[in-house]
């Protein structure tokens, strides 16, 4: 799994004109079946995603179609980890999960 930490690069009221785009690119991903949660972070100097257990490169051609990335408007921090614990509704997806 992975915990990728947006942090923005552009003024903010760029970021606010590219958000419906982002919003929507964060919609399809949920679909995919990619991410599990995602919002912004406080201080509102970016945001956080959380994905579903996937390969690193699968998570980085995933980011390089976000439009934040798209249009340089933000840089990504990836932190991978395996959880050996987790709350009963997460584990049917984690597949990293000791029993």
């Amino acid at each position: 799994m992975f915990v990728v930490l947006l942090t923005y690069t552009a003024p903010i009221e760029e970021i606010d004109y590219v958000l419906p785009d982002h919003a929507d690119w964060l919609t399809k991903q949920y679909e995919h079946g990619n991410f599990l949660a995602s919002g912004r972070r406080n201080p509102r100097i970016g945001g956080v995603i959380i994905t579903k257990p996937m390969a690193r490169g699968k998570l980085d051609a995933i980011l390089a179609t976000d439009p934040f990335s798209v249009k340089h408007m933000a840089s990504y921090e990836v932190i991978e980890f395996s959880p050996t614990r987790t709350a009963p509704e997460l584990r049917a997806i984690n597949e990293a999960v000791v029993h």
